[in-house]
């Protein structure tokens, strides 16, 4: 992956391209991405979702997202509410250099790590010629 490529976001509302019939907010949640030889790594922020809501999905080459915070109540007056409910949504290209079956995902406290290991390149080999 070329550093040009990616870019920080600051916390926004996902501009959805078609209506919904459910009432509710989806956030891109702040996600590092790192890249070694032998995998790409994607860490996503989801504060409140819990393993159950949390949905990873792969298809034409697009990794999706999704996580979903169950509503909390809380009694008594508010005084401060800085924290707005909502979902998380955040999709990416997945190149060609993945091993998309081999894809894992694990989340623990909120943090979302997605391991995306890269195929390993073609070796080369001798094909052998029969006689017609």
């Amino acid at each position: 992956m070329r550093e040009k490529e990616l870019q920080v976001q600051e916390k926004q509302m996902v501009q959805q391209d078609s209506e919904t019939t459910k009432p509710e907010k989806y956030f891109i949640p702040a996600v590092d991405i790192f890249e070694d030889e032998e995998k790409v790594t994607v860490m996503a922020e989801m504060p409140g979702v819990k393993n159950t809501g949390v949905d990873v999905s792969l298809e034409d080459d697009v990794l999706t997202i999704r996580g979903n915070r169950e509503e909390v109540t809380l009694e008594g007056r508010p005084l401060l509410q800085e924290y707005e409910s909502g979902s998380y949504l955040r999709r990416f290209t997945v190149a060609e250099t993945i091993d998309q079956d081999n894809i894992r995902a694990a989340m623990t406290n909120g943090l979302l790590k997605v391991e995306l290991p890269k195929a390993a390149p073609a070796q080369p080999r001798k094909i052998e010629v029969q006689a017609g």
